[in-house]
């Protein structure tokens, strides 16, 4: 089959020619329809605390077509259209069975989806209902790691939020917290890429940063916010988020940041600030990020900005170093 594969960090992906994976008693071979390209890829590429082997197929954002079942499976069929929690574990312990596979002891984050044909099991894939798209299920993962985010920040029906950063999952949080009844949802970033995609998933503003950016911020959330979601990942946008939020507010910290990184512990006690931290998502939530899916114009679908065949994709997968008008880029093997 074809597929993206990893050589070594710094250098370009590259297409190639592999064997088609075989699906053990409990997985499932799925033709692989639409994969998206995360920011935690382009990481994994750059940085070796990831470890990722030379040969690796990268991609955890994938949905598809299940073409064979183990001989172990009994509850998916040929031909079901699934998306994939990339959330692997055992499957059978505590973690696993009430949802929450990121807690197994045996827990990795599976890639696989830069390719034409990957495995899953079992317990990982949710078949889509009927009104919603096989392709458009790709999304299913980054929603579903925004909504884990906003549920872990406690909001409440007429809060005030600030989201620092305008990629994929900061806007999926504009959306999910809009949804689940923010007053106000202001976004800020480096530039103006994304204002059009941000109004459309429900930002009530988007806000260059400047010297004037917290006065702004004020203005237009009517006061400090009560939450501040950090979706950026570099260094120094705690410190920002605990200037920014209000006494006793919450800030979480969504950002995939791989450095050192500091803050003084006194601002974070004199405001009584709660930090918290999200990561991944349970089988609840992936399942709600399905369903916000459904139609031909569900909101989210604004968050994807391009689609590029395998032999498109390292190119695309570079550009994304770079901040353009770019959002969420799917892969069509």
């Amino acid at each position: 089959m074809q597929a993206i594969v990893f050589n070594e960090l710094h250098t370009p992906l590259q297409l190639a020619t592999v064997a088609t994976p075989q699906p053990a008693a409990d997985e499932v071979l799925i033709e692989v329809c639409r994969c998206g390209i995360c920011g935690s890829d382009l990481h994994m590429t750059e940085d070796p605390s990831f470890g990722i082997s030379p040969g690796s197929i990268l991609g955890h954002e994938y949905c598809g077509r299940v073409v064979e079942c183990g001989s172990a499976v009994d509850r998916l069929r040929v031909g079901d259209h699934v998306a994939v929690a990339p959330l692997r574990g055992c499957g059978h312990c505590i973690s696993c069975l009430r949802g929450e596979p990121a807690w197994c002891s045996e827990f990795s984050l599976q890639g696989g989806g830069f390719a034409q044909l990957a495995t899953a099991k079992v317990h990982q894939c949710v078949t889509l209902p009927a009104g919603v798209g096989l392709a458009n299920s790709a999304l299913a993962e980054p929603l579903a790691v925004a909504l884990h985010g906003v549920m872990r920040s406690g909001l409440k029906p007429g809060a005030k939020v600030l989201i620092l950063g305008t990629g994929a999952i900061g806007l999926a949080v504009a959306f999910w917290a809009r949804r689940l009844g923010a007053a106000k949802v202001v976004i800020t970033d480096l530039g103006e890429w994304q204002r059009e995609r941000a109004l459309q998933l429900g930002a009530s503003d988007l806000l260059v940063d400047d010297a004037n950016l917290p006065r702004r911020i004020n203005q237009q959330l009517d006061g400090s916010p009560d939450i501040v979601f950090e979706c950026v990942g570099l260094p120094g946008l705690i410190s920002q988020a605990i200037e920014y939020v209000k006494p006793r507010g919450n800030v979480v910290i969504l950002g995939l940041c791989t450095v050192a990184d500091s803050f003084i512990p006194f601002r974070v006690l004199s405001k009584e600030v709660n930090l918290l931290t999200s990561a991944f998502f349970n089988h609840a939530e992936f399942c709600a990020a399905i369903d916000a899916l459904e139609g031909p114009h569900a909101t989210p679908l604004a968050l994807v900005s391009d689609t590029v065949s395998l032999a498109q994709m390292p190119e695309a997968f570079s550009a994304l170093r770079h901040r353009t008008q770019q959002c969420k880029v799917l892969v069509a093997p």
